[in-house]
């Protein structure tokens, strides 16, 4: 796992239940501001339940995509989190 991939996962690991961040928020808060896509790509391919990629959405208020069950699941988990949406 790159040093990059390792800080995306790390700052979002800490997004507290209830609460969003966009991707670019997550690229700045790595140390890379200009790699919001590349958030997006990591967290497409994340499997990992103790990474809650589910709490990364776009910049604009779209949920963005996720990989267990798409943007509706998404939705879902945020709501009952009680992330406002």
């Amino acid at each position: 796992m790159s040093e990059f991939t390792t800080k995306v996962k790390d700052v979002v690991r800490k997004i507290p239940k209830g609460k969003t961040m966009s991707y670019k928020e997550v690229a700045i808060a790595s140390g890379y501001p200009k790699s919001s896509r590349a958030v997006a790509n990591i967290m497409a391919k994340n499997f990992d339940s103790d990474i809650p990629c589910h709490r990364v959405i776009r910049s604009d208020g779209g949920l963005g995509g996720y990989n267990r069950g798409g943007e509706s699941a998404k939705k879902i988990i945020l709501q009952s989190e009680g992330a406002i949406l």
